[in-house]
This record gives structure tokens, sequence and C-alpha cells, in this order.
């Protein structure tokens, strides 16, 4: 992994394992990641070939133009991605290890590279179904100022070791791929935030703790406003 988010989120999900092959979903605190929450996201992988986006923060969604909640999280992969992603999510639910994926991703302005990383959870004490992710830019982020990702395409991908290092910044260097056809441009309903915006009002952080909150399916302390 070379971002410090996924690292993070990695940190939290190994904390609240408690000796368990992995948490349970009810377990995760929204306070307690309240730094990356805008990135983070729950996937419903139940069916491997079509998980679903139980909920996704706003800075997740505004990379993709559009809110992805309910939407299929492999529509915006291409085919053959998409197929090597399915068999490493039944995989990493199978083994209760975290995924890394690397990839490039196509909007209007060009390619940008992207580091995902997703990891098992449980519910209500079933088997593992769902995972709790990130995604973040590992490159240069000038390709996405106003331009939706429309596509993108797994370059690398490995089962990560709990304490892994961070990696140099500079490790992974893909060559540039040819252009690949998008999959068509997805429904635009709000307006992509500019990278250079402020940071998210305490407010708007409330508000996504608490939808955090209910997609979780958790019963949680009253949420005050973070000064």
């Amino acid at each position: 992994m070379k971002h410090r988010n996924s690292h993070l989120l990695i940190g939290y999900w190994s904390r609240l394992r408690k000796g368990r092959n992995v948490p349970d979903q009810t377990a995760i605190d929204p306070r307690a990641i309240k730094r990356i929450l805008s990135h983070v996201f729950i996937l419903d992988a139940a069916d491997a070939i079509r998980p679903r986006y139980r909920l996704a923060g706003t800075s997740h969604c505004d990379r993709y133009g559009m809110e992805l909640r309910g939407t299929n999280f492999g529509a915006r992969w291409d085919i053959q991605s998409r197929d090597t992603i399915a068999q490493l999510l039944r995989q990493s639910l199978a083994t209760g290890q975290p995924i890394c994926l690397s990839s490039l991703a196509e909007s209007e302005g060009g390619m940008v590279e992207m580091e995902t990383v997703l990891a098992p959870l449980s519910f209500a004490g079933k088997a593992p179904s769902r995972f709790i992710g990130i995604s973040q830019l590992t490159g240069d982020p000038t390709a996405l100022f106003g331009n939706p990702i429309v596509c993108e395409r797994l370059v690398d991908s490995q089962f990560v070791q709990e304490n892994e290092p961070l990696s140099s910044s500079d490790r992974f260097q893909p060559p540039p791929p040819p252009r690949f056809r998008a999959l068509g441009k997805l429904p635009h309903l709000r307006l992509v935030v500019n990278r250079e915006q402020t940071p998210v009002a305490a407010s708007d952080t409330d508000a996504l703790m608490r939808r955090l909150v209910d997609a979780l399916e958790i019963v949680a302390p009253k949420l005050h406003a973070i000064s």
C-alpha cells in the first residue's frame, strides 16, 4: 500500500478484529475514522459479481460525479477487471485478508493512478459478506479537476499483510497504456467538487457520520458537531 489513509483504515480494521478472523460491521465507530470518513465506503459483496455500495462518502462519490449508494461497484471497471476483482473479493472473504487494488482511472481529462483498499467484514455474526473500503489518488490528480471518472482498469493487486510498511510514492510506476474505451458516461447527478476545495465543514462531516451509522445498522451514542 502506498497511501497513508489506506494504512489508517487497515490499522483500524485490524484493531477491531480482537482475535476474530474479521471484525463485525456493527463494531465500526464512524467517529474513530472521521479524518478519512468522506473517502470511506461500504460494499455488500454477497454477490461478488455485482458488489453493491451500501454507502459511499462524499469525496468518493465526487470522483464519479454521482451518488453511489445502491449502485454496482463493478460497473465502473472494464470487463476484464470485473472478473478478476470478483475472484479477489471471494478469496478475501474466505481468507479474511484485505485487498489492495492498483488501478488506472480514465476521465475526459486523462488518466490518473488510484489505490483502493477493501477489508472484509462480517455482519451480525454471520459469514463475511461485506467490505469497508477506501479509494485514494496516488498520482497526478490534474485529470480529475472537474472531470468524473468514467472507467477504471486494474493493473495490480495484492493481499495486505497487517503492519505492512508504507511504500515509497514512486514505487508504482506502470507504463502509460493505450486509452481504453469508457463504458459510457455515468449520469451526472450533481456537480463534481473541485479538488482544491476547502476542508469539509463540521456539519457536513457530522451528517456523513449519521449516514454511515444508518448504513452500518448500528446504534451509536449521540453524535455532536466536530469542532
